[in-house]
């Protein structure tokens, strides 16, 4: 198995025609990547870039600039909110639909790393919602090993570079680059980390292996894939710019989070300096013999006076009202930027999300990976010779939408009156999450009509004196 590396950090020069070089596409957004990535690490990553995340003040001298990057903290906002965006696309399961047997048993272990569809479908959403895109190649072992395809996810960092060509009327990938870092043993317990370049072309490919001792790629193995026609490699966006291009959703409340913990340095440093009172002595000459203490005493000249002085608390009310400000700014991001749907009114009933703007950074993304699930079970079932590859459903109720008990309850007093059908009662209780996601409402509505509930003729009436009159009559 491998595992991404990015290398836009690193000295290339892109004029070079190497298999290692980026194209011109990766640069343009490889200068997004850093920031996201690092403060995606935490506090450890954004302190170890010392001065690139925490500019040294004027005056500052390196050691009170090294105490106060000791102190400087990053509050985690773009991580939790791009997990918690994640999550919503797994609230609920990964829906297939005519997917054959086989291929749902190998999807409960879909990259052969002990991960499932939903847990797969999380852990590539959050590269999809960080980055602006990301790729999957459905692999499958060499000829003569058991054929088990499984999907590997790349980072818009590990996709060095791409070409496309306009083959039966629609733009087609003929080529891609794909930088991995492979893990391989080392002699009896060690091993070693070998950076190569995977090289995919319609009908084959190409791995090149990084030599140490010189600083070059070399190819190191080549062969024909399993698929001739093809590139069995999927794309999913959130923020698309181009082919294999986007930009992060989530730039901005990254550049609002660094702001945060600039400020909250500059606080935190100042906080920390004005904590204890600084004594000031005034009309004395020789202030520099005080000493003080509980047990000491003072014995000054008329004309001399000494008082502590420390900084009032409207002097850290600006501080503290911009970082409750960016705070907000963030929030507000998360929810009407990346969400794209706005919180309306204030009571219980009103504070749902408003569903009718389906045009949000979350619907295209949930639409994205239902587009990427489902091209991947297309490569996975042209390996496996399967038929039929079925398609998937990627959730899209983003916040929860359970009924409330008067809500329920209301709704039974309209089904009990005869207002609504036991149809329009079962369809709300299921898209009020009462009942189950498996719950069967045709096959409810048939098992109550015929054995549950008996459908009972209604009573006849009692007879009148003048039914008894007319039926005397006719006689």
């Amino acid at each position: 198995m491998y595992s991404s590396q990015n290398i836009y950090n690193q000295s290339i020069t892109v004029a070079s025609t190497t298999v290692v070089s980026p194209n011109a596409a990766y640069q343009r957004m490889a200068q997004f990547w850093d920031l996201i990535s690092d403060l995606k690490e935490g506090t450890y990553k954004i302190r170890s870039e010392h001065r690139k995340y925490l500019p040294q003040l004027e005056r500052e001298v390196d050691d009170s600039y090294d105490r106060r990057l000791a102190r400087s903290t990053v509050v985690p906002y773009l991580q939790r909110i791009e997990k918690m965006l994640s999550g919503m696309l797994v609230r609920k399961p990964v829906r297939l639909d005519d997917v054959s047997d086989l291929i749902r048993e190998q999807l409960f272990d879909v990259d052969l790393e002990g991960n499932d569809l939903n847990i797969w479908l999380y852990q590539t959403a959050r590269t999809v919602i960080s980055f602006g895109h990301c790729g999957v190649l459905v692999d499958a072992p060499k000829e003569g090993e058991k054929a088990r395809p499984y999907w590997v996810t790349y980072k818009p960092s590990d996709i060095l570079g791409w070409r496309t060509e306009i083959i039966d009327g629609a733009r087609q990938l003929t080529q891609v680059r794909l930088l991995e870092n492979v893990v391989e043993p080392d002699g009896k317990y060690g091993e070693k980390n070998i950076t190569q370049v995977r090289v995919l072309e319609r009908g084959r490919y190409e791995i090149h292996r990084k030599d140490d001792k010189k600083s070059e790629f070399k190819l190191f193995e080549e062969g024909e894939m399993s698929l001739k026609d093809k590139i069995p490699f999927a794309v999913a966006y959130s923020n698309r710019v181009g082919f294999f291009e986007s930009r992060s959703p989530l730039y901005d409340i990254a550049e609002l989070n660094l702001k945060h913990y600039q400020i909250q340095s500059d606080l935190d440093n100042i906080l920390h300096i004005s904590s204890v009172p600084l004594l000031a002595v005034f009309g004395y000459p020789n202030a520099d013999e005080i000493t003080t203490g509980p047990s000491e005493a003072l014995s000054l000249p008329p004309e001399s006076r000494m008082e502590y002085i420390s900084p009032s608390g409207d002097s850290y009310d600006s501080q503290f009202k911009r970082l409750d400000d960016i705070k907000e700014q963030i929030n507000t991001l998360s929810l009407a930027a990346v969400l794209g749907q706005k919180l309306v009114g204030e009571t219980a009933e009103a504070k749902r999300i408003d569903r009718s703007q389906n045009d949000s950074t979350m619907m295209v993304v949930a639409q994205q990976m239902q587009d990427l699930i489902d091209n991947c079970l297309k490569f996975h079932s042209e390996y496996l010779n399967e038929p039929n590859a079925g398609s998937s459903f990627v959730n899209r109720d983003f916040v929860s939408t359970r009924l409330e008990p008067q809500e329920i309850t209301s709704l039974l007093t309209l089904f009990t009156a005869g207002t609504i059908s036991q149809e329009t009662l079962l369809n709300q209780l299921s898209s009020g999450e009462v009942l189950g996601d498996d719950f069967d409402i045709e096959g409810e509505m048939e098992s109550t009509q015929s054995g549950g509930l008996v459908e009972m003729e209604p009573p006849e009436e009692p007879a009148t004196d003048d039914d008894d009159e007319d039926t005397e009559e006719a006689a």
